[in-house]
């Protein structure tokens, strides 16, 4: 009975082994994403692409079209990963943004559009909630935000113009280039690349409207492009695109007010002072900062100091391709997945760990005009 007993006992810890083994292998098969390509159409490209990341190795599928439609230049897609928002970045046809449903193979059905009211739309966010949709117009210098049906549907939207201007060229008027809510859902910042400012809105989550809250002044002529707050909440990060500089910034969450700690080049010292950047994104750890240099085609890598805030330059990754205007980093923190708009590769780097550097993977698809880099974490 005893040798009976111990052969049972064996049994079932194989099967529960085998169980467990199972479960983490279809855990880890699970960690896999689509991942969406915000383009531009004026040469092959057609709309909105989607490829499929292997989780474990960083290989993408061969990208196919989502939805074929006009400069989706950026996209956003719904905590509940069932839609996505795309805007139309163009002036010769009504500038709108559009809701679509997602499909289980990645596809995309359009579902309706509102006009943004401002021309040359560029950036589309969602407050945490999933209840409003943020939308920025660079030429038209106004913002807007609408509130998001349960079936997907947009809409109707509220308008704000910013006023003002700075020192370049491209700084005599108004330019909102970027529109993000912060972590408790409570202020909607902007980054104004026209009038040198990083605007704070008070956003009332139960309507949807924006409130003029206060304003933190960048160097004059950086023009502020985009910016990532930390997952603290306690900083904001923002990439001057005029001046090749990084910034950061203490948050104060309960008035939603910026304080401008430390500002560094995101090029090598000794580097051709030449293009200018474009994406920022803090690691999902926090713990590192990356800033795409156009031009010098480089991702910038910065160390997070989790205390202060404060930043200090690890160095520079070439990206392998010209102009890159986008890119993203998967939702494991473990890829990062750099777009060109002046080359068809999309190149797929691996996230060191412990230092945050980049290390080129091999694995790489082609998309022309490639602009902006989302995932859907399957």
């Amino acid at each position: 009975m005893r040798l009976e007993e111990a052969m049972k006992q064996t049994i079932l810890l194989i099967l529960s082994l085998f169980a467990l083994t199972s479960c983490t292998r279809s855990h880890v098969l699970s960690n896999n994403s689509f991942v969406y390509f915000g383009t531009y159409t004026r040469e092959t490209s057609k709309g909105i692409y989607v490829s499929e990341l292997d989780g474990m190795t960083g290989k993408l599928s061969n990208p196919e079209l989502a939805v074929e439609i006009k400069n989706p230049s950026y996209v956003a897609i719904h905590q509940n990963k069932k839609f996505l928002f795309s805007i139309v970045e163009s002036t010769d046809v009504e500038a709108v943004i559009c809701s679509f449903a997602i499909a289980k193979d990645g596809k995309l059905t359009k579902i309706n559009q509102r006009p943004t009211k401002g021309d040359h739309p560029c950036y589309v966010s969602i407050d945490k909630s999933g209840k409003t949709l943020f939308v920025a117009n660079y030429s038209g210098g106004n913002i807007a935000s609408y509130p998001i049906g349960n079936n997907g549907e947009i809409g109707l939207g509220y308008y704000y113009q910013h006023k003002g201007s700075s020192v370049t060229s491209r700084q005599k008027s108004p330019h909102p280039h970027s529109i993000n809510v912060d972590n408790n859902n409570k202020f909607v910042l902007i980054a104004d690349l026209g009038t040198d400012q990083i605007v704070s809105y008070k956003f009332d989550k139960n309507t949807g409207k924006l409130s003029p809250s206060s304003f933190v002044m960048m160097p004059l002529g950086g023009g502020p492009r985009h910016f990532s707050f930390h997952p603290n909440g306690q900083f904001v990060y923002a990439n001057l695109e005029l001046t090749r500089q990084a910034v950061a910034m203490a948050y104060n969450s309960e008035t939603g007010t910026l304080k401008t700690i430390q500002v560094l080049s995101t090029l090598p010292e000794g580097a051709k002072a030449e293009g200018t950047t474009a994406e920022c994104l803090v690691h999902p750890s926090g713990k590192w900062l990356y800033i795409s240099n156009r031009g010098h085609n480089s991702i910038a890598i910065f160390s997070i100091n989790q205390n202060t805030g404060m930043l200090t330059f690890v160095g520079v990754e070439p990206t392998k391709g010209k102009v890159p205007r986008g890119f993203g980093i998967d939702p494991s923190g473990k890829f990062l997945i750099a777009g060109h708009q002046k080359s068809e590769n999309i190149i797929v780097f691996r996230i060191n760990s412990k230092t945050g550097r980049l290390t080129n993977t091999g694995h790489r698809i082609n998309v022309n005009e490639t602009v902006n880099v989302r995932f859907l974490e399957k």
